[in-house]
């Protein structure tokens, strides 16, 4: 395994860090501490959660992957081997309406951390982050922002990281990150820390991969320039690159085939670039996967890379592909690609 420092922190990190949405739905807590245990052993101490998961988000799971984790835990003795990470989401929705229906206020963030602390039965989270921001801006594949004069939000920065302070300082968190956020709020969450003496964002967890790199625009900059360090969620653009569903071996248990409703990465222009990275990735006797993943794992500003799996196997080779170097050649064919078609699931 290979390892990354936290930003900023004395924190070591594996590159390869362990999504776990699918504990508590698509695995059962027999599967998932098959997953944690292997990966453990494989050197990955890094362990990303929410209090939302698993995925698709209901109220009669939520919060159930974090229960699991804790169970195993618990079971294991493991607790100081290994780096948590979990979120507290923004602004409700109707999707996440069975969570909390206010906005993040110093109330709703202990409450959130105490329910997730007893669920992951631990008295402290490693890495706290803001799921997505409560403001009205194009998050989740939206590609282009349209400025909604209506938006009830206001600017609550400072109360949020005034009120994640009082968590740290009763030693529950121990650093604060961002997720699906866009260049201004980073920049303003960091402006804010550093203006007032708060908590200063760590991380940053937005989807990075083949076919969304949309995170090399602003962001990157502000990754590099600010120590601000890149957790890459959707790798694998929910399995798109595996190129199972090119070649027809996804399963019914495949989680496109499972919840349709996440098509973000299965439009025409999606298909038609991975198709041409399975090519390229089949020409140099890789798996799609491998070369999926290691083009990832290598981007200087990604800290650490959000897999995640359904089965042992997948595990396996998501986990050994922190052991594959692209080539210069290699990335140049990959940006050739992107250069013709990019970024078609944002």
């Amino acid at each position: 395994m290979k390892y990354s420092i936290l930003p900023k922190t004395n924190i070591k990190v594996s590159k390869i860090c362990l999504g776990t949405m699918t504990f508590g739905n698509q695995n059962t807590e027999t599967e998932a501490f098959k997953q944690l245990d292997y990966a453990l052993s494989e050197g990955v101490n890094f362990l990303d959660t929410a209090e939302m998961y698993p995925v698709p988000a209901t109220p009669k799971t939520s919060g159930a992957t974090s229960t699991i984790i804790g169970n195993w835990l618990k079971k294991s003795g493991k607790r100081d081997q290994v780096i948590i990470a979990s979120k507290i989401i923004g602004r409700s929705s109707d999707y996440s309406a069975h969570i909390r229906t206010t906005a993040l206020s110093g109330n709703s963030i202990q409450e959130a951390v105490d329910k997730e602390l007893k669920r992951l039965q631990t008295d402290y989270i490693d890495l706290y982050q803001i799921h997505w921001p409560e403001r009205d801006t194009n998050t989740f594949g939206t590609r282009d922002y349209k400025h909604n004069p209506d938006d009830f939000w206001k600017d609550n920065f400072h109360e949020v990281l005034t009120k994640l302070d009082d968590q740290i300082r009763a030693g529950k968190i121990g650093y604060v990150g961002m997720s699906n956020e866009k260049a201004w709020g980073a920049m303003r969450l960091l402006e804010e820390s550093k203006a007032h003496s708060l908590p200063r964002m760590r991380t940053i967890q937005n989807a990075y991969c083949l076919i969304n790199r949309a995170f090399e625009g602003d962001m990157a900059e502000i990754s590099m320039r600010e120590d601000l360090g890149l957790l890459a969620y959707s790798p694998m653009a929910f399995g798109v690159l595996s190129g199972k569903y090119i070649k027809g071996t996804a399963t019914d248990k495949s989680r496109l085939n499972l919840f349709p409703r996440f098509s973000r990465y299965s439009s025409t222009s999606c298909t038609e670039a991975t198709k041409k990275y399975l090519k390229i990735a089949e020409e140099n006797n890789m798996t799609l996967a491998q070369m999926s993943l290691a083009f990832v794992n290598q981007q200087p500003f990604v800290t650490s890379n959000i897999i995640g799996a359904t089965t042992m196997a997948q595990l396996k080779e998501n986990i050994d592909s922190i052991h594959v170097t692209l080539s210069n050649d290699i990335m140049e064919q990959i940006n050739a690609v992107h250069a013709e078609i990019p970024n078609p699931a944002v």
